[in-house]
């Protein structure tokens, strides 16, 4: 059993807060403008993607708790696991952050095949950070084999349902690739 100490957990709640402070502050609608809060969206490119509870993105922040927790204990591991795990709550909050800059929104829409992404609904942010703390304490507990087998059936799922995951959207901001596009918008991978 995985116990959080309330000190720290009051404190990850604290950088939650204000990761949707930040969020509301930059214009990003609270929930979806539909007007529903939905658990799940499972659409690839639909309106409710990115705006409900969670969606094919849901995993890909839970690889981010995996690849946070590695890092954490790679880098700092004689810091205490509370310490790490509020060190990976607030780079996901920056990540949240960061991801629903107008600068980043403008650069997904030009290079990806989401002309119409507009970004997260702060409900689907706060999810996302959710799905990182889950990610992280399963990889707390979780042998490194099933870490990574985790990532790679998630990452291969969503390719598979989606067209896209979270390897993809960031090759595709970092140096986007014709041919990721042109299979993304249907066509062949081969």
């Amino acid at each position: 059993m995985v116990r959080v100490r309330l000190p720290y957990l009051l404190v990850a709640l604290l950088l939650a807060a204000a990761t949707a402070a930040v969020l509301l502050g930059m214009g990003q609608p609270l929930t979806c403008t539909c007007g529903t809060i939905e658990l799940w969206a499972g659409g690839a490119s639909s309106p409710k993607t990115s705006q409900m509870i969670a969606d094919w993105y849901a995993p890909s922040h839970m690889i981010h708790g995996f690849l946070f927790f590695g890092l954490f204990w790679l880098v700092a591991r004689k810091r205490p696991v509370e310490h790490r795990f509020l060190w990976a709550v607030m780079l996901e909050g920056l990540w949240e952050i960061v991801e629903n800059s107008p600068t980043v929104l403008e650069r997904y829409r030009s290079v990806t095949i989401e002309v119409g992404y507009y970004g997260d609904s702060v409900v689907n942010s706060m999810a996302d950070l959710a799905f990182m703390s889950l990610g992280f304490l399963l990889a707390r507990k979780l042998p490194l084999w099933a870490s990574i087998a985790f990532i790679v059936i998630a990452e291969v799922a969503a390719a598979i349902a989606i067209r896209n995951n979270l390897f993809f959207s960031s090759l595709m901001l970092i140096a986007p690739q014709q041919w990721v596009l042109d299979w993304q918008s249907g066509g062949s991978l081969f």
